[in-house]
């Protein structure tokens, strides 16, 4: 019996599109899949997975399609053809998971596209997909015309790429309310379907020790010590407002370090946040790369004295919700996006106020830095763990089964 039809018995079909694939070997999306597959508890389900070839042979997976947490994974092949390629991937796969579909004859199959890539492309997608009874569901991530990463042009694209997906989708699977109430508001004349499920994050803590070699190693290499540090943890991009951060963390007379995990490459914005800052010139200011060690990165997160998080654009962060159910103490940039996640578990800053912020956590005592780790650890305990978010996405989907909206 070919893969594609293992256990297929009386199972509701849901193909995910927009994902490099699973195993996770990325951010976001990928994690959400490997995350949404791992922790399935409705065996009605069967999944099936878009993925970029060489990220499965990465894993191993060289076959057209394996199997992975119980999902069916259907390996693409994509040329390399610059930015549109990501495109090409997309518009690959859903025309790929039609045809599955078709093979398998589905009853009612659910495409669910992750992103809003392929708007021009998307209404002879969706006229295929509604001629074999499925229905097409959309997650429209952050607000990916606002990066700043992006020419003109192709933000303008994303921004028309997203009315378009907008437009078509019968339900929209937001993870962020603000991004929910953006859809509904800037997109009113599509009255588009919409419902809010998070994204989620591990609550497991850090394996390591103090004692563990790796860790002393860790610590020894950056010359910095247990709760002697702020941290921040994400992309090197413009629009996580690194510049604020370290301006004003420049400001600040903190004997304490900032330690910056991430991706930095001598490019022109680094060149640029040298010459604007100067933090070559702070020896408290600590760029010291990525770490791809998950135990040990949790380690660092829960032995900071404070995480900072500036992002501005997007939806619901995953760097956030890791600082919020590991690090004590968390300094979020004050946007509604942030807000919505950290509730009172966290104290907020305004750009040019993050010095006198830190002056003045510095102050806190012990009680009070345990009562706001106390309120982040619940707040993502209730309604950011992985199982909650993959109870919601089942809810979401069988609901969408029979054509209802969903409020969860």
């Amino acid at each position: 019996m070919p893969l594609s039809l293992v256990g297929r018995e009386m199972k509701q079909s849901v193909y995910i599109i927009g994902s490099k694939g699973i195993p996770a070997k990325y951010g976001g999306f990928e994690t959400f899949v490997e995350k949404l597959t791992e922790y399935q508890k409705d065996g009605n389900i069967q999944y099936y997975v878009a993925c970029m070839r060489e990220n499965s042979a990465k894993s191993g997976f060289t076959a057209d399609t394996f199997e992975y947490n119980g999902a069916i994974c259907y390996n693409i092949d994509v040329p390399n053809i610059g930015p549109a390629r990501a495109i090409a991937y997309d518009i690959a796969a859903v025309n790929k998971a039609i045809e599955l579909a078709k093979g398998n004859k589905d009853e009612a199959p659910i495409f669910y596209i992750l992103a809003c890539r392929i708007g021009p492309f998307i209404s002879g997608l969706k006229k295929k997909i509604r001629s074999i009874g499925g229905r097409l569901l959309v997650n429209p991530d952050g607000h990916e015309w606002l990066r700043a990463k992006w020419s003109l042009p192709v933000r303008k694209y994303w921004k028309f790429s997203e009315q378009l997906m907008v437009k078509h989708a019968d339900l929209l699977v937001c993870d962020s309310k603000n991004i929910e109430k953006y859809i509904r508001e800037d997109y009113k004349q599509y009255q588009p379907k919409t419902t809010y499920i998070a994204y989620g994050t591990d609550t497991t803590p850090s394996s390591l020790k103090s004692e563990d070699a790796k860790v002393r190693n860790w610590y020894r290499e950056k010359g910095v010590s247990e709760n002697g540090y702020y941290l921040v943890v994400g992309r090197f991009v413009p629009e996580n407002n690194y510049e604020s951060m370290i301006r004003e963390f420049i400001k600040s007379k903190s004997n304490k370090d900032f330690v910056l995990i991430t991706n930095v490459e001598q490019n022109k914005f680094y060149n640029q946040l040298l010459q604007d800052t100067g933090f070559d010139k702070d020896p408290r200011v600590k760029f010291v790369g990525t770490v791809y060690d998950q135990e040990l990165l949790k380690y660092i997160r829960e032995n900071a004295f404070a995480y900072f998080h500036g992002h501005e654009v997007g939806g619901t962060n995953p760097s956030l919700l890791e600082a919020l159910a590991s690090t004590k103490l968390n300094l979020l940039l004050d946007v509604g996006f942030n807000r919505e996640v950290g509730e009172d578990g966290a104290i907020y800053w305004k750009k040019d106020e993050l010095a006198r912020v830190i002056e003045e956590v510095e102050r806190f005592d012990e009680g009070a830095i345990s009562e706001l780790d106390e309120k982040s650890s619940q707040r993502i305990a209730y309604a950011f763990t992985w199982e909650k978010i993959v109870l919601d996405y089942e809810e979401c989907l069988r609901s969408s089964i029979n054509g209802s909206e969903i409020k969860i």
